[in-house]
């Protein structure tokens, strides 16, 4: 194929989904095959753009942000008349549980009824796993193709040394929107009381930034203000690391409180550890801040349909994983007991869903009594996941894919 494909990205953003889904991908393909492809991206700024220049316009949930549904499905019928193919990627399902920060705001914008207007319109949509693709699939989404999320084992935040402590670190990555996953913990922390001097708790991404609504009763006006940090579901995620800030002492629990960015100057033998958040090029190294990565998700479709890149993120830090065995963590995991013993083919601690609070004790429990473990399922976990999810790898899947579209 002597011309090269021109391929026009439109990310959504900058953040984890940007990255991810949009612009390492992209940049790593006009990097590495840039004898096939030529890749332009371009954020929002679309008014000189002419669409038709390129064999293949990618974009993420919405062309182009600040545009009505309807004139979106008709610039997609538009650019595709002039005979470019139009790719839609979407990673996360639009049907939000009840209690989500996002959940009121895609009910009032008809986000549901926006998104599968795009997906019926494009020519092939790309998203992150099969049991999402199944999911478009049985709901007349035409033309799915899986294509994963990945990792460049060579980008530096993804090659950061665990350093060995005086205690076992049990540690949670993620956002704002994770209290009814986190809620799955109960009072684990309080379960491992006659181990809690072994352990460290660690919460990482703290993050107080925000703004919440208030409602005038008289007027029924609505007017918005910085959250306080108190009021932020971060301080929630804190009380369940904590048992209510029990397990810490008076000054400790004082300086939490005032959520100020720095550390407490008491070594390394803390019970719980707050880490604030990180941008996203350098956000994966918190995974070097602790030994076993939990991975709790509640049993909704929303979660079912989200991809398994936390497994990912866990598998190339080599960490041991401990999840619920719900959607995403089933497609590479594996149970790694059997009748109460450790087998040789389980790369991860999988609780079922419907367990109560206290098999997330069990299962660290178990780790603190074969703490030789820690190490294996990291590996294995590492071995299921360093191929498979290599951006190299994926990239290639990707190419095939493109070039197919124009031999089509």
């Amino acid at each position: 194929m002597s011309e090269l494909i021109k391929i026009l990205v439109l990310p959504s953003d900058t953040s984890g989904i940007g990255k991810y889904r949009s612009l390492d991908p992209h940049i790593y393909l006009n990097n590495h095959y840039s004898n096939e492809f030529f890749v332009d991206i371009v954020f929002d700024n679309v008014e000189n753009v002419n669409f038709n220049d390129y064999h293949i316009i990618h974009f993420h949930k919405r062309l182009v942000r600040g545009k009505d549904t309807e004139w979106q499905v008709s610039k997609i019928k538009e650019i595709q008349k002039g005979g470019s193919k139009v790719v839609m990627d979407v990673d996360d399902y639009w049907l939000l549980p009840n209690g989500h920060p996002l959940q009121k705001s895609y009910k009032d914008n008809g986000y549901s009824k926006n998104q599968l207007s795009l997906l019926r319109s494009v020519d092939y949509v790309t998203t992150t796993t099969p049991i999402f693709a199944s999911k478009l699939k049985s709901i007349g989404i035409k033309n799915v193709i899986v294509i994963e999320n990945s990792i460049d084992p060579e980008e530096k935040q993804f090659k950061g040394e665990t350093k060995k402590t005086d205690k076992l670190r049990i540690g949670w990555l993620g956002g704002s929107s994770h209290l009814h996953d986190l809620e799955l913990l109960g009072d684990f922390v309080q379960k491992n009381s006659d181990i809690n001097d072994k352990l460290q708790y660690v919460i990482c991404g703290f993050d107080t930034r925000g703004t919440v609504t208030e409602i005038n009763p008289q007027t029924g006006e609505e007017k918005q203000r910085d959250i306080l940090p108190h009021e932020t579901v971060w301080a929630r995620y804190e009380e369940i690391f904590t048992t209510n800030y029990k397990t810490i002492d008076d000054d400790y629990k004082k300086f939490l409180l005032e959520f100020k960015e720095g550390e407490y100057n008491s070594g390394n033998n803390l019970p719980y550890v707050r880490v604030w958040t990180k941008p996203v090029t350098t956000y994966a190294m918190n995974y070097s801040k602790f030994d076993i990565s939990l991975a709790p998700i509640k049993n909704h479709i929303f979660n079912v349909m989200k991809s398994q890149l936390k497994v990912i993120e866990a598998g190339f830090y080599k960490k041991a994983l401990i999840a619920s065995e719900i959607g995403p963590y089933t497609i590479d995991l594996v149970h790694c007991l059997k009748n109460g013993e450790f087998n040789e083919e389980g790369n991860a601690i999988l609780i079922p869903e419907g367990r109560n609070h206290s098999d997330w004790s069990k299962a660290i429990k178990k780790l603190v009594q074969n703490p030789e473990m820690i190490k294996v399922l990291g590996e294995r976990l590492y071995n299921t996941v360093k191929d498979k999810y290599d951006l190299n790898v994926v990239t290639k899947n990707r190419a095939e894919f493109y070039k197919s579209l124009i031999n089509k």
